[in-house]
């Protein structure tokens, strides 16, 4: 009896060893070391299961993903890594006696029941609010049924520039932007991921930021090879007002209605139109009589003094339209054939000076008419060379244009040494500023300032492809010159 309770104890010892150690059928071992990770990040992945076909001993990931089996029976293996959240992953080993076979498992992320985010919902700043600062903070909400962490993109549109910013990869609900445009239209939008599903977008909002403070100056500027109109404060300050591609120019502003008038490109047309002062509300002002002349970029229109109607010229004739875009009527046709290039109106409403010309831009003439067209007089006449810019003072007595005084003319309209010219008309003379140009260069588009005391233009170099800056000069004191808007052309001072 004795000796049978000895040999059931021995059995007992032998099945414990075998639960601890497996045999191997040719008696040798090897050792199987790996790793769980992420597809594709590499992330480690902790906790996850490891068992093996045919059946061994099943262990857990450590906290960086990797676990170890130190004693495999020879032979080969189907290992297979499991994870709540993950697509199940095998990969086969051959262990072999007394070698470490590595492995690594990278797992997908299991999408099959997962489902994408809410959509965002822009919090702050409300829909089209007006009058936000140059800086601010965007806001949102979002939530996701499995709680899965998610990332942002935000994307920026500026509504006059048609220039895009997008900020990627934001962990938070929430976006700082700085270095925004003033009296500008932004249009902003969410977009969240979960990492798992296709990001979902929230609706589209827009926010205007603070009026420019003190618009004084219009003039355009080349972008995208298109004319594109600016505004400026005396210090410097820019703001876009028209988009880069669309071809605007020669702006024109009327601080009775404030509004600004414009010329911009329309099919194979030129059409006339006006914008506030921020650049929006855009209102096409002519249609079936285009503006139109020899070149267009030295055509002119002008406002009457109340901003009611607008002058401009259609080749040989000139017409006065409303504002409204209404009540269409020629006032005017050269007698001689010759193209109405540039009108300014007076003050008054009473006189109308016209700049005509050839079709190459050459036998300029001069001359101010009344409201029935009769001609009052002529202020220039017979002389070679271009001639462009023409702008009343307010009493009617003076007229500043600026003309090529080297009187050279090629096909090309080429300027040579174009000077600005002073016409007095109670006088009967005209006098050339004296305001230190240096040679090789043209002053273009003279206009008065605001009180009449200094003339602003357009300087450049007469090779016709050097950058142009916008300068001013005193009437009385033409010696010193100053640089108002570094790079532009077409001035417009308010």
């Amino acid at each position: 009896m004795k000796k049978t309770a000895i040999q059931i104890l021995m059995c007992f010892v032998l099945l414990a060893s075998c639960t601890e150690e497996p045999i191997s059928l040719d008696g040798g071992f090897g050792v199987v070391k790996g790793r769980v990770v992420k597809a594709g990040t590499f992330e480690p992945i902790e906790n996850a299961r490891i068992s093996t076909t045919p059946t061994s001993s099943t262990f857990f990931s450590d906290k960086d993903g990797y676990f170890t089996y130190d004693k495999v029976a020879v032979g080969k293996y189907s290992f297979q890594a499991k994870k709540d959240g993950y697509t199940d992953k095998f990969e086969p080993v051959v262990v072999t006696i007394g070698n470490t076979t590595q492995i690594v498992f990278e797992l997908e992320i299991a999408t099959a029941n997962n489902k994408p985010p809410g959509i965002p919902v822009l919090t702050s700043p409300i829909d089209n609010v007006k009058n936000q600062a140059l800086a601010l903070n965007l806001t949102w909400t979002a939530t996701d049924n499995e709680v899965d962490p998610l990332t942002y993109s935000v994307t920026l549109r500026n509504g006059t520039t048609d220039a895009v910013i997008t900020y990627t990869d934001i962990k938070t609900p929430t976006l700082d932007i700085s270095g925004l445009s003033y009296s500008t239209k932004y249009y902003w939008q969410v977009s969240a991921s979960d990492g798992i599903n296709l990001p979902v977008n929230s609706v589209t909002n827009s926010f205007t930021t603070l009026a420019f403070p003190n618009p004084r100056y219009l003039f355009v500027k080349k972008v995208n090879n298109n004319n594109v109109i600016f505004t400026a404060d005396d210090v410097g300050n820019e703001l876009q007002l028209s988009p880069s591609e669309v071809n605007s120019y020669r702006p024109r502003k009327n601080l009775q209605i404030n509004k600004i008038a414009y010329i911009s490109s329309d099919g194979s047309q030129n059409q006339i139109y006006t914008m506030d002062p921020d650049g929006s509300n855009v209102f096409k002002v002519t249609n079936s009589v285009p503006i139109a002349g020899f070149n267009m970029e030295n055509v002119s229109y002008s406002w009457s003094a109340n901003g009611s109607q607008l002058i401009y010229p259609n080749f040989d004739k000139l017409y006065r339209i409303n504002a409204n875009g209404g009540g269409v009527v020629q006032l005017f046709q050269t007698p001689n054939g010759k193209f109405i290039s540039e009108c300014d109106w007076s003050q008054d409403g009473t006189q109308i000076a016209l700049k005509v010309n050839d079709l190459a831009g050459y036998n300029v003439e001069i001359y101010v008419i009344d409201t029935s067209g009769t001609v009052l007089y002529s202020v220039l006449s017979g002389l070679n060379g271009a001639v462009s810019g023409l702008d009343f003072s307010t009493d009617n007595q003076k007229i500043v244009y600026t003309r090529d005084v080297s009187g050279y003319q090629d096909a090309n309209y080429r300027r040579l040494d174009s000077q600005i010219i002073l016409y007095n008309h109670l006088t009967n003379t005209s006098t050339q500023l004296n305001n230190q140009k240096v040679n090789g260069y043209n002053d273009l588009d003279a206009r008065f300032s605001p009180n009449e005391a200094e003339v602003i233009f357009t300087s450049t170099s007469n090779d016709g492809i050097s950058v142009k800056s916008i300068q001013k000069i005193s009437v009385n004191n033409s010696l010193t010159r100053s640089v108002v808007i570094p790079v532009g052309s077409m001035p417009d001072w308010k």
